[in-house]
């Protein structure tokens, strides 16, 4: 089950007590005050593991809680500071305040961590306030509460590019293809019900990550259809492919799928809409009437975006359209580091 939204409650240890003692040893006449001082309370911290990819783990087991620190005990011994408590979190979680909703931190990298709830002070014993004047206190200091927060988080998987389109435009197909990934596959809308992450090999150590969403219809950005629950697991791509179906049993126009796929981006964030886009015809083997493909191919010409043919089933234009993708994607990144 792919999760990807939780609200966690998250609560440093308290802070050890002090305690109130005096020294009781034989030949030590008028022993001072040995009270020793309580234990700090233990921090909650979240790390990003890699190897998650999803929130599930949270979403049973929402409290998190630090272990306490221990009381001080008497002959100035302190007392032991509270475990710690580690809540691991996929790469690409976003951590927001549940009652303000202000972003706190974005996991971007494996092994980053985050103080979530910082534990309570120990508590001072007696032997912490003697003084020249005050000899022997008989008062100790209480530990300190640890922090407690309700977090929200959610999680935007991290990826290259994105893949867009109508529901069975072929993009589960695509990924499945050019990548290791093995999403369900059917002939039926809304087969994809939760994102996947491909990574697409290019030989020589170079490699890009593809994640196939859910499609979308007209009204997304309303809720209709998934919605645009998924649409954020794109917002961090440097590169859209917008698949569009031209096969001949398709009976709404090309066309008009493609701008309304491009009107709900816009609608969801004029970024998104605005990302490089390459336009895809998808199922050229299932093509009866060219005039679908050229007129598509005329539209994205006309918007300045590249425009590639393919067919996953047979494996036409696939190569090439890799290719370019990954011509793009380093394109993409020199221009960002000129900037």
């Amino acid at each position: 089950m792919f999760i990807d939204r939780v609200k966690i409650r998250v609560k440093g240890g308290g802070g050890g007590n002090g305690v109130t003692a005096f020294r009781r040893e034989k030949f030590v006449p008028r022993g001072g005050p040995s009270g020793g001082d309580g234990g700090r309370g233990g921090d909650v911290w979240l790390v990003a593991d890699e190897s998650l990819n999803t929130l599930l783990h949270l979403r049973y087991n929402p409290e998190h809680l630090a272990e306490r620190g221990r009381h001080g005990e008497g002959s100035n011994r302190h007392g032991r500071d509270g475990r710690e408590e580690i809540v691991g979190v996929p790469v690409g979680t976003q951590v927001f305040d549940a009652e303000t909703g202000e972003l706190l931190h974005d996991f971007t990298q494996d092994g980053e961590k985050w103080l979530a709830a910082k534990g309570g002070r120990g508590g001072f014993g007696n032997s912490h306030f003697a003084t020249s004047t005050n000899r022997a206190p008989r008062y100790h200091q209480q530990g300190g509460e640890g922090e407690e927060h309700m977090l929200q988080l959610e999680l935007k998987l991290l990826a290259d590019v994105g893949l867009v389109g109508f529901p069975n435009a072929g993009k589960s197909t695509l990924i499945s293809t050019i990548s290791a990934a093995k999403p369900k596959i059917a002939d039926y809308p809304f087969t994809t019900l939760e994102p996947h992450l491909g990574v697409v090999d290019m030989g020589e150590f170079r490699t890009f990550v593809v994640a196939d969403i859910p499609g979308l219809i007209e009204g997304a950005h309303k809720g209709a259809g998934l919605g645009d629950r998924f649409l954020r697991h794109i917002e961090r791509t440097k590169l859209l492919l917008h698949l569009v179906d031209v096969s001949s049993a398709r009976e709404r126009d090309v066309i008009e799928d493609y701008e309304t796929i491009n009107r709900e981006l816009a609608a969801y964030d004029e970024k998104l809409a605005r990302r490089p886009q390459i336009v895809v015809a998808t199922k050229l083997d299932a093509l009866d009437e060219p005039e679908r493909l050229e007129r598509l191919k005329e539209r994205s010409r006309t918007d300045g975006r590249p425009f590639y043919a393919i067919s996953s089933a047979t494996g036409e234009g696939v190569r090439e359209l890799v290719s370019a993708v990954a011509r793009m994607l380093d394109e993409i990144g020199k221009r960002d580091a000129g900037s």
